[in-house]
Parts: C-alpha cells; sequence; structure tokens
C-alpha cells in the first residue's frame, strides 16, 4: 500500500513499493532493476535497511513520458514523416 510522506506544507510525498510500481507500470521486478542499471527507469530510496521505495511523482512522470514518445511517434507517421 502507498505510503503518504509529507514532503512540502502543500504536497503530500507518496512512495510506492514495488509491487505498485509494478501494477502501474506493467512491468516486471527484472525488467525495473534493469532499467534503473540503465538508467531509463526511476531509481528507488532507500526507506530502511532491506527496503526501497519508488517515489509516486517520479514514476508518474516516467509514464507520461513514454506515453508523449508514443504521442510523437504516431503524429509523425500521420504526417508522413514530416
Amino acid at each position: 500500500m502507498a505510503k503518504k510522506v509529507t514532503g512540502t506544507p502543500d504536497v503530500p510525498l507518496v512512495i510506492l513499493r514495488r509491487p505498485e510500481v509494478e501494477a502501474r507500470t506493467g512491468l516486471g521486478c527484472s525488467t525495473i532493476y534493469d532499467g534503473i542499471k540503465a538508467g531509463t527507469f526511476p531509481a528507488p530510496i532507500q526507506l530502511g535497511p532491506k527496503s526501497v521505495g519508488w517515489v509516486e511523482s517520479e514514476i508518474n512522470a516516467w509514464l507520461a513520458a513514454r506515453i508523449a514518445a508514443r504521442d510523437a511517434t504516431r503524429s509523425t507517421s500521420r504526417n508522413g514523416g514530416q
């Protein structure tokens, strides 16, 4: 379950654990960690000695970038590559 922590007075900071990240992105554990290693996926933050979590806003930004890349490809294809 997501844990809410206050980042700034007006913006709550939500930390996602790995199963939530997998559910939101549709990626498996190995793919997530391969992306982190390649620098193409947000890195987690250390929560404790053996636990990590991802900042929800970073996951949302990654997803938005994927959608934007898809839409850019579609619009370029429709315009004949122009």
